[in-house]
């Protein structure tokens, strides 16, 4: 009897090897995670300012009124608004008061600001609260140090007068209703607001300078001033450029404390391109010229800012 045996085979298992993953994949799931953080960003800048500034450009070209909010249509006028407002005697009037006054606000605050925080910067009693009492005039809403400054300038009841007269230098200066005293008057004013952001920047600033650079000055036998001049100034490049850029872009474009202060008077001797936009638009209702002149202000604020950017990119290399 034979035997039949019959030899049973173990199954070949083929191990399958993981496949190396698709760098094309990687890099476009990388590329969509990447736009998944940005796309809120990049909405929010469009809806919020991409569009008001594409409307406002379109705005300026168009013949804008009031009847056009409830009728819909704005013919488009070509250059009409932009001619107009260009041959005003009033808009070079305002641009040069707008570079005035924002020059001039400038350099008082940078100056004092900067004054301020060189004195702060040393050690003595009481030298943190002093630092809080000034920066007040920056935490107070802009309207209301308008409001406050023009009851004090007034040229009949005003602290300022009745102060100067009891000193005898003389109490009815007409800070506010003068041609000449006006302009003056509110870049003090803006100056007083402006000098705590500059003060709170530069003394930033002049904590990260090392002091050993201040010892070794010291020991060369460097004075004051060719200290301020040749360590301090040069270390603070990045902040004062910092510094004057923000300001520009911020006081360029005041409205709210010029209205509170003069509201553009008297005899337009205070009206800038800030307050020029808001007389087109909202008092005379000419929204093409308004947004005419609302265009100038971004253009230069624009410039600025590619100033900034630009500045802060060489002082990064």
């Amino acid at each position: 009897m034979t035997t039949s045996t019959v030899t049973a085979q173990s199954p070949v298992t083929t191990s399958k090897t993981s496949a190396a993953p698709d760098p094309a994949r990687l890099r476009r799931r990388r590329r969509l995670a990447q736009w998944g953080f940005v796309a809120p960003a990049v909405f929010f800048m469009l809806l919020f300012f991409g569009y008001p500034l594409v409307r406002n450009v379109v705005m300026s070209f168009q013949h804008y009124t009031p009847k056009t909010f409830f009728t819909g249509e704005a013919p488009f006028n070509g250059t009409d608004n932009w001619s107009d407002v260009f041959q005003d005697a009033l808009f070079g009037k305002a641009l040069w008061h707008t570079l005035v006054f924002t020059a001039g606000s400038l350099l008082g605050q940078f100056c004092i600001g900067l004054a301020l925080a060189v004195f702060f910067s040393r050690r003595f009693p009481l030298n943190g609260v002093l630092r809080s009492l000034i920066l007040l005039p920056w935490l107070v809403p802009m309207v209301v140090s308008g409001i406050v400054w023009r009851r004090i300038l007034d040229q009949d009841t005003g602290v300022l007068n009745s102060f100067l007269d009891t000193l005898g230098v003389g109490g009815h200066t007409p800070w506010l209703t003068s041609p000449d005293m006006a302009l003056l008057s509110v870049v003090l004013v803006n100056i007083w607001i402006g000098i705590p952001f500059n003060m709170v920047i530069l003394y930033g600033g002049l904590q990260e300078i090392p002091k050993e650079l201040y010892e070794a000055a010291s020991l060369d036998g460097a004075s004051g001033w060719r200290t301020f001049r040749s360590i301090t100034l040069p270390m603070l490049k990045p902040v004062i450029t910092v510094v004057l850029v923000l300001g520009f872009m911020s006081t360029v474009k005041i409205l709210d404390l010029i209205l509170a202060l003069t509201d553009g008077g008297p005899a337009d001797s205070t009206q800038t391109l800030g307050t020029l936009t808001y007389q087109n638009s909202f008092v005379q209702l000419d929204f093409g010229a308004g947004a005419v002149v609302g265009n100038v202000l971004i253009l230069i604020s624009a410039v600025f800012a590619v100033f900034y950017l630009r500045a802060n990119r060489t002082e990064g290399k």
